[in-house]
């Protein structure tokens, strides 16, 4: 699992037709700063993920990527390679509060 932040969401009229309905975002992940561990810095990718939940942007996320990203609920049957499986609340490291 990773942290993720949702920066934006895909429209596709035109896919296979098992990904019909399916919501598809942009994420960019999220790693913790190595100087200040209170904060997170953005990866230097960007990865198309499947929405289940109904994540909006901005919202930090857990998702998971290649085959266990399949073993999401729905998501066996689909050419799936990366997936939103949580919304994160809150985050605390080191016993302090770190998100939101």
């Amino acid at each position: 699992m990773y942290l993720g932040r949702v920066i934006g969401c895909i429209v596709s009229s035109k896919k296979e037709e098992c990904m019909q309905g399916q919501k598809l975002v942009l994420l960019r992940p999220q790693l913790v700063n190595a100087e200040n561990p209170m904060k997170f810095d953005a990866g230097k990718n960007t990865i198309v993920a499947v929405d289940g939940l109904g994540a909006g942007e901005g919202d930090l996320v857990l998702f998971c990527q290649g085959s266990s990203a399949r073993q999401a609920t729905g998501m066996k049957p689909l050419p799936v390679d990366a997936a939103i499986i949580g919304i994160v609340d809150s985050v605390h490291i080191g016993g302090q509060k770190t998100y939101p």
